[in-house]
Protein backbone atom coordinates (compact mmCIF):
# COMPACT_ATOMS: atom_id res chain seq x y z
CA UNK A 1 0.00 0.00 0.00
CA UNK A 2 1.21 3.35 -0.99
CA UNK A 3 1.75 6.25 1.56
CA UNK A 4 -0.96 8.38 0.26
CA UNK A 5 -3.69 5.45 0.24
CA UNK A 6 -2.22 4.71 3.39
CA UNK A 7 -3.17 8.31 4.55
CA UNK A 8 -6.52 8.06 2.76
CA UNK A 9 -7.82 4.82 4.31
CA UNK A 10 -7.43 6.67 8.21
CA UNK A 11 -10.42 9.21 6.60
CA UNK A 12 -12.65 6.04 6.27
CA UNK A 13 -16.37 6.42 7.77
CA UNK A 14 -18.12 4.43 10.04
CA UNK A 15 -20.86 4.28 8.02
CA UNK A 16 -22.52 2.31 5.40
CA UNK A 17 -21.73 2.67 1.82
CA UNK A 18 -20.27 1.62 -1.82
CA UNK A 19 -16.25 1.60 -2.17
CA UNK A 20 -13.97 2.02 -5.34
CA UNK A 21 -10.76 0.18 -5.30
CA UNK A 22 -8.72 1.76 -8.08
CA UNK A 23 -5.24 0.32 -10.55
CA UNK A 24 -2.37 2.98 -10.86
CA UNK A 25 -4.22 4.78 -13.99
CA UNK A 26 -7.16 4.87 -12.16
CA UNK A 27 -9.04 2.55 -13.68
CA UNK A 28 -12.23 1.27 -11.35
CA UNK A 29 -11.22 -2.66 -10.98
CA UNK A 30 -13.65 -3.27 -8.12
CA UNK A 31 -16.88 -2.39 -6.45
CA UNK A 32 -17.77 -3.57 -3.11
CA UNK A 33 -20.34 -3.02 -0.16
CA UNK A 34 -20.12 -2.44 3.27
CA UNK A 35 -21.86 -2.28 6.66
CA UNK A 36 -18.76 -0.33 8.04
CA UNK A 37 -16.60 1.04 5.34
CA UNK A 38 -13.73 1.29 7.99
CA UNK A 39 -13.85 -2.17 8.90
CA UNK A 40 -14.23 -3.91 5.27
CA UNK A 41 -11.53 -1.67 3.35
CA UNK A 42 -9.11 -2.18 5.79
CA UNK A 43 -9.57 -5.84 5.81
CA UNK A 44 -8.01 -5.58 2.17
CA UNK A 45 -4.58 -4.41 3.77
CA UNK A 46 -4.31 -6.71 6.75
CA UNK A 47 -1.48 -9.17 6.42
CA UNK A 48 -4.32 -11.98 7.56
CA UNK A 49 -4.46 -14.96 4.80
CA UNK A 50 -6.16 -14.52 2.10
CA UNK A 51 -7.12 -16.19 -1.06
CA UNK A 52 -5.08 -16.19 -4.15
CA UNK A 53 -7.49 -14.57 -6.24
CA UNK A 54 -8.00 -11.51 -3.83
CA UNK A 55 -4.33 -11.20 -3.16
CA UNK A 56 -3.90 -10.08 -7.01
CA UNK A 57 -6.46 -7.85 -6.17
CA UNK A 58 -5.06 -6.12 -3.23
CA UNK A 59 -1.61 -5.56 -5.48
CA UNK A 60 -3.25 -4.04 -8.39
CA UNK A 61 -5.00 -1.63 -5.59
CA UNK A 62 -3.61 1.67 -5.58
CA UNK A 63 -6.27 3.88 -5.28
CA UNK A 64 -9.49 3.53 -3.29
CA UNK A 65 -12.95 5.79 -3.18
CA UNK A 66 -15.80 5.60 -1.64
CA UNK A 67 -19.49 6.97 -1.46
CA UNK A 68 -21.64 7.06 2.00
CA UNK A 69 -25.04 5.95 1.87
CA UNK A 70 -27.55 5.49 4.89
CA UNK A 71 -28.17 2.08 5.22
CA UNK A 72 -26.87 -1.36 4.51
CA UNK A 73 -29.43 -1.93 2.09
CA UNK A 74 -28.99 1.33 0.26
CA UNK A 75 -25.32 0.14 -0.14
CA UNK A 76 -26.75 -3.40 -1.72
CA UNK A 77 -28.65 -1.49 -4.50
CA UNK A 78 -25.75 1.24 -4.88
CA UNK A 79 -23.14 -1.80 -5.56
CA UNK A 80 -25.34 -3.31 -7.64
CA UNK A 81 -25.86 0.06 -10.14
CA UNK A 82 -22.49 0.72 -10.00
CA UNK A 83 -21.33 -2.47 -11.14
CA UNK A 84 -23.59 -2.54 -14.20
CA UNK A 85 -21.73 0.93 -15.26
CA UNK A 86 -18.37 0.24 -14.24
CA UNK A 87 -18.13 -3.70 -15.08
CA UNK A 88 -15.13 -3.74 -12.90
CA UNK A 89 -13.21 -6.97 -14.09
CA UNK A 90 -12.37 -7.95 -10.62
CA UNK A 91 -15.90 -8.28 -9.35
CA UNK A 92 -16.23 -11.01 -12.52
CA UNK A 93 -13.03 -12.53 -11.38
CA UNK A 94 -13.44 -13.13 -7.76
CA UNK A 95 -17.61 -13.17 -7.75
CA UNK A 96 -19.58 -16.66 -7.71
CA UNK A 97 -22.50 -16.31 -10.21
CA UNK A 98 -24.66 -18.16 -8.17
CA UNK A 99 -24.68 -14.87 -5.62
CA UNK A 100 -26.24 -12.89 -7.96
CA UNK A 101 -30.36 -12.73 -7.71
CA UNK A 102 -33.29 -11.95 -9.24
CA UNK A 103 -37.07 -11.29 -7.43
CA UNK A 104 -39.39 -13.13 -9.26
CA UNK A 105 -43.10 -12.03 -9.22
CA UNK A 106 -45.74 -13.61 -10.96
CA UNK A 107 -47.93 -10.87 -11.85
CA UNK A 108 -49.23 -12.34 -14.98
CA UNK A 109 -51.28 -14.82 -12.71
CA UNK A 110 -54.56 -14.21 -11.20
CA UNK A 111 -52.73 -14.81 -7.59
CA UNK A 112 -48.85 -14.12 -8.18
CA UNK A 113 -46.18 -15.56 -5.65
CA UNK A 114 -42.64 -14.29 -4.78
CA UNK A 115 -39.46 -16.21 -5.73
CA UNK A 116 -35.90 -15.95 -5.83
CA UNK A 117 -34.13 -16.93 -9.32
CA UNK A 118 -30.03 -16.57 -10.52
CA UNK A 119 -31.15 -16.68 -14.07
CA UNK A 120 -34.38 -14.66 -15.68
CA UNK A 121 -36.61 -16.02 -18.92
CA UNK A 122 -38.84 -14.75 -20.89
CA UNK A 123 -42.11 -16.01 -18.96
CA UNK A 124 -44.09 -13.06 -18.46
CA UNK A 125 -43.14 -12.75 -14.81
CA UNK A 126 -41.74 -9.52 -13.00
CA UNK A 127 -38.10 -9.55 -12.62
CA UNK A 128 -36.27 -6.89 -9.93
CA UNK A 129 -32.58 -7.27 -9.89
CA UNK A 130 -30.15 -8.54 -10.48
CA UNK A 131 -28.53 -7.96 -7.10
CA UNK A 132 -25.10 -9.33 -6.23
CA UNK A 133 -26.17 -9.69 -2.67
CA UNK A 134 -27.91 -12.82 -2.95
CA UNK A 135 -29.01 -13.60 0.66
CA UNK A 136 -29.34 -9.75 1.88
CA UNK A 137 -32.06 -9.10 -0.68
CA UNK A 138 -33.74 -12.24 0.01
CA UNK A 139 -33.77 -11.47 3.65
CA UNK A 140 -34.68 -7.73 3.23
CA UNK A 141 -38.01 -8.96 1.01
CA UNK A 142 -39.15 -11.67 3.56
CA UNK A 143 -38.47 -8.55 5.94
CA UNK A 144 -41.40 -6.72 3.86
CA UNK A 145 -43.34 -9.92 3.62
CA UNK A 146 -44.99 -8.73 7.65
CA UNK A 147 -46.30 -5.61 5.41
CA UNK A 148 -47.21 -7.31 2.36
CA UNK A 149 -47.88 -10.38 2.57
CA UNK A 150 -47.58 -13.03 -0.53
CA UNK A 151 -47.30 -16.74 -1.35
CA UNK A 152 -44.38 -18.10 -1.97
CA UNK A 153 -45.32 -20.73 -4.20
CA UNK A 154 -48.12 -21.41 -6.37
CA UNK A 155 -51.63 -20.98 -4.74
CA UNK A 156 -53.53 -23.92 -3.87
CA UNK A 157 -56.42 -22.57 -2.12
CA UNK A 158 -55.68 -24.29 0.92
CA UNK A 159 -54.75 -22.72 4.18
CA UNK A 160 -51.11 -23.75 6.13
CA UNK A 161 -49.43 -22.13 8.72
CA UNK A 162 -47.96 -18.97 6.96
CA UNK A 163 -51.95 -18.33 6.64
CA UNK A 164 -51.92 -18.77 10.63
CA UNK A 165 -48.99 -16.54 10.90
CA UNK A 166 -50.37 -13.78 8.86
CA UNK A 167 -47.98 -13.96 6.39
CA UNK A 168 -50.02 -14.74 3.37
CA UNK A 169 -52.88 -12.35 2.12
CA UNK A 170 -55.27 -14.50 3.28
CA UNK A 171 -57.34 -15.51 -0.15
CA UNK A 172 -57.41 -19.11 0.87
CA UNK A 173 -59.78 -18.06 4.17
CA UNK A 174 -61.78 -14.99 2.37
CA UNK A 175 -59.30 -12.17 4.23
CA UNK A 176 -58.55 -10.25 0.92
CA UNK A 177 -59.24 -10.65 -2.62
CA UNK A 178 -57.06 -11.31 -5.44
CA UNK A 179 -57.61 -8.08 -7.28
CA UNK A 180 -57.02 -6.37 -3.67
CA UNK A 181 -53.79 -8.46 -3.11
CA UNK A 182 -52.39 -7.36 -6.78
CA UNK A 183 -52.97 -4.03 -5.71
CA UNK A 184 -51.00 -4.73 -2.77
CA UNK A 185 -47.70 -6.51 -4.60
CA UNK A 186 -47.98 -3.30 -6.43
CA UNK A 187 -46.95 -1.53 -3.65
CA UNK A 188 -44.20 -4.32 -2.82
CA UNK A 189 -42.59 -3.94 -6.31
CA UNK A 190 -42.65 0.46 -5.73
CA UNK A 191 -41.21 -0.42 -2.33
CA UNK A 192 -38.27 -2.56 -3.76
CA UNK A 193 -37.53 -0.22 -6.99
CA UNK A 194 -37.25 3.18 -4.94
CA UNK A 195 -40.40 4.41 -4.97
CA UNK A 196 -40.21 4.85 -1.28
CA UNK A 197 -41.32 8.46 0.09
CA UNK A 198 -44.36 8.71 -2.97
CA UNK A 199 -45.40 5.36 -1.61
CA UNK A 200 -45.73 6.46 2.08
CA UNK A 201 -47.38 9.32 0.61
CA UNK A 202 -50.25 7.46 -1.13
CA UNK A 203 -50.31 4.95 1.79
CA UNK A 204 -51.37 8.35 4.43
CA UNK A 205 -53.80 9.70 1.37
CA UNK A 206 -55.22 6.53 1.21
CA UNK A 207 -55.77 5.74 4.95
CA UNK A 208 -57.57 9.08 5.20
CA UNK A 209 -59.68 8.95 2.12
CA UNK A 210 -61.07 5.37 2.98
CA UNK A 211 -61.99 6.15 6.58
CA UNK A 212 -63.88 9.70 5.06
CA UNK A 213 -65.81 7.03 3.05
CA UNK A 214 -66.55 4.93 6.12
CA UNK A 215 -64.29 2.43 4.94
CA UNK A 216 -62.22 1.28 8.12
CA UNK A 217 -61.22 -2.22 7.07
CA UNK A 218 -59.29 -0.54 4.17
CA UNK A 219 -58.32 2.26 5.99
CA UNK A 220 -56.51 0.46 9.00
CA UNK A 221 -54.81 -2.01 6.08
CA UNK A 222 -53.35 1.14 4.99
CA UNK A 223 -52.46 2.51 8.45
CA UNK A 224 -50.64 -0.44 9.28
CA UNK A 225 -48.65 -0.25 5.53
CA UNK A 226 -47.61 2.84 6.78
CA UNK A 227 -46.98 2.35 10.32
CA UNK A 228 -44.42 -0.84 9.08
CA UNK A 229 -42.53 0.77 6.80
CA UNK A 230 -41.86 3.64 8.92
CA UNK A 231 -40.76 1.42 11.33
CA UNK A 232 -38.30 0.06 8.87
CA UNK A 233 -37.10 3.15 7.74
CA UNK A 234 -33.77 2.69 9.39
CA UNK A 235 -33.43 -1.04 9.16
CA UNK A 236 -34.09 -1.54 5.66
CA UNK A 237 -34.05 1.15 2.67
CA UNK A 238 -34.57 0.50 -0.69
CA UNK A 239 -32.59 2.47 -3.03
CA UNK A 240 -33.46 5.16 -1.79
CA UNK A 241 -31.39 7.69 -3.71
CA UNK A 242 -32.11 10.70 -1.85
CA UNK A 243 -29.31 9.25 0.81
CA UNK A 244 -26.71 9.14 -1.91
CA UNK A 245 -23.46 11.16 -1.32
CA UNK A 246 -23.63 13.11 -4.37
CA UNK A 247 -20.31 15.02 -4.39
CA UNK A 248 -18.14 11.80 -4.33
CA UNK A 249 -19.44 10.47 -7.85
CA UNK A 250 -16.78 11.57 -10.07
CA UNK A 251 -18.75 11.42 -13.20
CA UNK A 252 -21.04 13.26 -11.93
CA UNK A 253 -18.65 15.60 -10.75
CA UNK A 254 -16.85 15.43 -14.25
CA UNK A 255 -20.27 15.98 -16.07
CA UNK A 256 -20.54 19.21 -13.93
CA UNK A 257 -17.11 20.57 -14.82
CA UNK A 258 -17.50 19.57 -18.42
CA UNK A 259 -20.88 21.27 -19.62
CA UNK A 260 -20.30 24.41 -17.13
CA UNK A 261 -23.39 23.43 -14.64
CA UNK A 262 -23.99 25.02 -11.09
CA UNK A 263 -23.79 22.00 -9.62
CA UNK A 264 -23.94 18.06 -10.36
CA UNK A 265 -26.86 16.87 -11.92
CA UNK A 266 -29.21 15.03 -10.25
CA UNK A 267 -31.56 13.65 -12.12
CA UNK A 268 -30.63 12.57 -16.02
CA UNK A 269 -32.57 11.50 -18.15
CA UNK A 270 -32.01 9.29 -21.68
CA UNK A 271 -33.88 9.14 -24.66
CA UNK A 272 -33.84 6.46 -27.54
CA UNK A 273 -35.96 5.67 -30.28
CA UNK A 274 -36.68 1.92 -31.93
CA UNK A 275 -39.11 0.38 -34.93
CA UNK A 276 -38.43 -2.03 -37.20
CA UNK A 277 -38.65 -0.24 -41.21
CA UNK A 278 -40.94 2.18 -39.90
CA UNK A 279 -43.21 -0.46 -37.71
CA UNK A 280 -43.87 -0.21 -33.91
CA UNK A 281 -42.29 3.50 -33.38
CA UNK A 282 -41.35 3.76 -29.55
CA UNK A 283 -39.66 6.19 -27.58
CA UNK A 284 -37.49 5.33 -24.44
CA UNK A 285 -37.50 7.91 -21.02
CA UNK A 286 -34.42 6.32 -18.66
CA UNK A 287 -34.37 7.95 -15.69
CA UNK A 288 -31.12 7.66 -13.21
CA UNK A 289 -30.91 10.21 -9.87
CA UNK A 290 -27.70 10.82 -8.50
CA UNK A 291 -26.14 8.20 -11.00
CA UNK A 292 -28.11 5.15 -10.15
CA UNK A 293 -30.80 4.19 -12.39
CA UNK A 294 -34.37 5.08 -10.86
CA UNK A 295 -36.93 2.51 -12.66
CA UNK A 296 -40.11 3.63 -11.42
CA UNK A 297 -39.45 7.01 -13.18
CA UNK A 298 -38.72 5.44 -16.48
CA UNK A 299 -41.65 6.55 -19.01
CA UNK A 300 -42.41 4.65 -22.70
CA UNK A 301 -43.90 6.47 -25.55
CA UNK A 302 -45.99 4.71 -28.57
CA UNK A 303 -45.02 7.34 -31.18
CA UNK A 304 -48.29 8.96 -32.95
CA UNK A 305 -46.72 11.12 -35.82
CA UNK A 306 -43.99 9.46 -37.51
CA UNK A 307 -42.77 6.02 -38.76
CA UNK A 308 -39.39 5.69 -40.22
CA UNK A 309 -38.09 9.54 -39.12
CA UNK A 310 -35.93 9.31 -36.20
CA UNK A 311 -35.73 12.81 -35.92
CA UNK A 312 -39.38 13.61 -35.81
CA UNK A 313 -40.30 10.52 -33.21
CA UNK A 314 -37.41 11.95 -30.75
CA UNK A 315 -38.94 16.02 -31.46
CA UNK A 316 -42.30 14.07 -30.36
CA UNK A 317 -41.22 12.57 -27.32
CA UNK A 318 -39.63 15.38 -26.04
CA UNK A 319 -42.60 17.43 -26.88
CA UNK A 320 -44.68 15.28 -25.02
CA UNK A 321 -42.14 14.80 -21.99
CA UNK A 322 -42.04 18.12 -21.28
CA UNK A 323 -46.08 18.88 -21.04
CA UNK A 324 -45.72 16.54 -17.87
CA UNK A 325 -45.11 18.47 -15.46
CA UNK A 326 -46.03 16.75 -12.02
CA UNK A 327 -42.86 14.47 -13.69
CA UNK A 328 -38.88 16.22 -12.19
CA UNK A 329 -37.64 18.00 -14.82
CA UNK A 330 -33.93 16.68 -15.54
CA UNK A 331 -30.71 18.64 -14.93
CA UNK A 332 -29.77 17.57 -17.80
CA UNK A 333 -31.06 14.92 -20.91
CA UNK A 334 -28.91 12.64 -22.82
CA UNK A 335 -29.89 11.54 -26.38
CA UNK A 336 -29.23 8.93 -28.40
CA UNK A 337 -28.26 10.99 -31.86
CA UNK A 338 -25.61 13.20 -33.17
CA UNK A 339 -25.25 17.12 -33.99
CA UNK A 340 -29.01 16.62 -36.39
CA UNK A 341 -30.49 15.44 -33.52
CA UNK A 342 -29.43 17.89 -30.48
CA UNK A 343 -30.13 20.73 -32.82
CA UNK A 344 -33.61 19.80 -33.14
CA UNK A 345 -34.21 19.05 -29.11
CA UNK A 346 -32.53 22.32 -28.43
CA UNK A 347 -35.08 24.49 -29.07
CA UNK A 348 -38.01 22.29 -27.07
CA UNK A 349 -35.68 22.16 -23.68
CA UNK A 350 -34.16 25.58 -23.49
CA UNK A 351 -37.29 27.38 -22.19
CA UNK A 352 -36.90 25.22 -18.89
CA UNK A 353 -33.21 25.70 -18.67
CA UNK A 354 -32.45 22.20 -19.08
CA UNK A 355 -28.93 21.08 -20.26
CA UNK A 356 -28.71 18.95 -22.98
CA UNK A 357 -25.84 16.31 -24.81
CA UNK A 358 -25.91 14.32 -27.68
CA UNK A 359 -24.44 10.62 -27.85
CA UNK A 360 -23.47 10.02 -31.16
CA UNK A 361 -22.81 6.27 -31.92
CA UNK A 362 -22.69 6.98 -36.02
CA UNK A 363 -23.82 3.67 -36.17
CA UNK A 364 -21.84 1.85 -33.77
CA UNK A 365 -24.45 0.20 -30.74
CA UNK A 366 -22.07 -2.55 -29.64
CA UNK A 367 -20.97 -2.18 -26.15
CA UNK A 368 -17.73 -1.30 -27.14
CA UNK A 369 -18.63 1.73 -29.18
CA UNK A 370 -16.53 4.94 -28.66
CA UNK A 371 -18.49 7.46 -26.49
CA UNK A 372 -18.17 10.59 -28.37
CA UNK A 373 -20.92 13.42 -27.63
CA UNK A 374 -22.24 16.48 -28.97
CA UNK A 375 -22.59 19.56 -26.55
CA UNK A 376 -24.71 22.50 -28.09
CA UNK A 377 -22.44 25.24 -29.31
CA UNK A 378 -19.18 23.32 -29.99
CA UNK A 379 -18.24 22.54 -33.22
CA UNK A 380 -16.40 19.37 -32.47
CA UNK A 381 -18.20 16.07 -31.06
CA UNK A 382 -15.92 15.52 -28.14
CA UNK A 383 -14.50 11.85 -27.76
CA UNK A 384 -14.31 10.50 -24.10
CA UNK A 385 -11.46 8.01 -22.83
CA UNK A 386 -13.66 4.47 -22.77
CA UNK A 387 -12.32 4.40 -19.12
CA UNK A 388 -13.15 7.28 -17.86
CA UNK A 389 -16.00 7.78 -15.40
CA UNK A 390 -17.98 10.15 -17.21
CA UNK A 391 -17.68 7.55 -20.27
CA UNK A 392 -18.67 5.07 -18.28
CA UNK A 393 -21.61 6.99 -16.65
CA UNK A 394 -23.08 7.99 -20.29
CA UNK A 395 -22.47 4.88 -21.80
CA UNK A 396 -24.65 3.18 -19.05
CA UNK A 397 -27.45 5.69 -19.03
CA UNK A 398 -27.42 5.11 -22.93
CA UNK A 399 -27.30 1.63 -22.92
CA UNK A 400 -30.09 1.36 -20.46
CA UNK A 401 -32.44 3.86 -22.85
CA UNK A 402 -31.04 1.62 -26.13
CA UNK A 403 -32.50 -1.61 -24.22
CA UNK A 404 -36.08 -0.55 -22.51
CA UNK A 405 -37.04 1.29 -26.28
CA UNK A 406 -36.34 -2.55 -27.40
CA UNK A 407 -38.23 -4.10 -24.93
CA UNK A 408 -41.30 -1.72 -25.32
CA UNK A 409 -40.71 -2.04 -29.90
CA UNK A 410 -40.50 -5.85 -29.14
CA UNK A 411 -43.40 -5.99 -26.82
CA UNK A 412 -45.68 -4.28 -29.25
CA UNK A 413 -44.24 -6.43 -32.24
CA UNK A 414 -45.31 -9.49 -30.59
CA UNK A 415 -48.83 -8.22 -30.23
CA UNK A 416 -49.31 -7.05 -33.67
CA UNK A 417 -48.24 -10.20 -34.46
CA UNK A 418 -51.08 -12.33 -32.66
CA UNK A 419 -53.77 -9.60 -34.01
Amino acid sequence: MNEALKQKLKKLPASPGVYFHKNSTGEVIYVGKAAVLKNRVRQYFQKSKKDTKTEALVREIADTDWIVVDTEMDALFLESEMIKRYMPKWNILLRDDKTVSYVRITMNEEVPYISFTRNPVDDRATYIGPFYGKLSVEKAVRILRRIFPYYVKPYTEHKDLDTDLGLTPGIEIGKTTPKNYKKNLKNLIRYIEGDRKKLLNDLEQTMKSEAAKGNYELAAEARDQLLGLKELKRKIVFSDKEFLDISSDQALKQLQNMLGLEKPPRRIEGYDISHQSGENTVGSMVVFINGASARNEYRKFKVRTSRNDDLKSMTEVITRRLKHKEWNFPDLIILDGGVTQVNAVLPLVEPYDIKLIGRDKSGDHSRNALVKIVIPGRTETVELPSDSHIAKLIARIDEEAHRFAITYHSLLKRKSMLK
